[in-house]
């Protein structure tokens, strides 16, 4: 256990403050926290070192990155949180760190701009047509339906072919006019794309019965919100399927795919679906790649 005293010194620092603040509401490395707070990298490291001594920072690899989170005692956060309140920096550090926020997911954005016309050509872990089968083998009937982190539309052209509507969301703009394009020419007007982040789709609430994350949710800065969003959309008695990559550690997948995520566990797809407010959980492994780094494709459904 931490020494109080110790502990209570370390925060008397206006910095070491600010640190700890920016590291309670989200995982930092020593270079974006560097970004925020306009200081040297050796500054920065020379606090997070004394801050970890006394076990009020935790750290672990992501990539080539430390990813640093505040892990404070319960009476350390609220004395944190009171104290920070008199630092005349900590609202620009907060403005900050949502433009920090911001670049991760335009670097997202960036990659799949990259991607749209040749979306359908190229590799993408976990994009396996066995484990899209299981997924709608599950789901019978479906009026209006959802399409979230769509990129150019593949499954969501297979969906309107069925369905009444389909809605497809992706924060790419190159992608989603490439995807437009394409339903047009093929013929399918009950398919509509819309320009959105997952976590906060432009749908509007009660609206469709079918909400699909296909390969979506591991480029999420926040998956919770992105399966609160799903839940906001469904009717009641919808579903949402989530197809994503099981927990794994290839951990080049953050710079070749941009992911933001290494995919998931059954159990951590399953409390993010029952926190949401989804009942008739369901979780299996539908697919397993051959070739390394043998990705293997989660399936979780869940009922509003």
């Amino acid at each position: 256990m931490a020494s109080i005293i110790k502990s209570l010194k370390l925060l008397s620092d206006p910095t070491r403050l600010r640190i700890l603040t920016l590291l309670h509401l989200r995982a930092l490395s020593v270079a974006e926290l560097q970004e925020i707070l306009g200081m040297g990298q050796s500054r920065i490291s020379t606090q997070l070192s004394l801050l970890k001594s006394a076990g009020l920072v935790s750290d672990e690899r992501s990539g080539k990155n430390n990813m640093y989170t505040a892990s404070l005692p319960l009476e350390l956060t609220r004395i944190t949180t009171q104290a920070s309140a008199e630092i005349q920096e900590v609202p620009a550090d907060k403005v900050a760190l949502n433009h920090i926020l911001g670049k991760r997911k335009d670097y997202a954005r960036a990659y799949f701009d990259e991607l749209a016309g040749r979306f359908g050509k190229d590799y993408v872990p976990g994009r396996s047509w066995k484990a899209l089968a299981e997924a709608l083998i599950k789901v019978l009937n479906y009026r209006q339906v959802a399409d979230l982190g769509a990129g150019e539309g593949t499954l969501s052209q297979l969906l309107a072919q069925r369905a009444e509507k389909v809605i497809a969301i992706d924060l790419s703009p190159k992608m989603v006019e490439y995807a437009q394009n394409l339903a047009i020419a093929n013929g399918l007007h009950n398919l509509e794309f819309r320009l959105g982040d997952i976590e906060n789709p432009p749908i509007d609430e009660n609206s469709v019965d079918l909400a699909i994350l296909s390969q979506a949710l591991h480029h999420a800065e926040y998956p919770q919100r992105a399966i609160d969003s799903a839940f906001r959309i469904l009717c009641p008695g919808g579903r949402l399927i989530i197809l994503d990559l099981l927990q794994h550690n290839f951990e080049e997948a953050r710079e070749l795919y941009a992911d933001r995520w290494l995919g998931f566990s059954e159990s951590q797809l399953s409390a993010m679906l029952d926190k949401a407010g989804f009942t008739e959980i369901e979780t299996l492994i539908a697919d397993k790649e051959d070739s390394p780094p043998k990705f293997q494709t989660l399936l979780a459904i869940g009922k509003r």
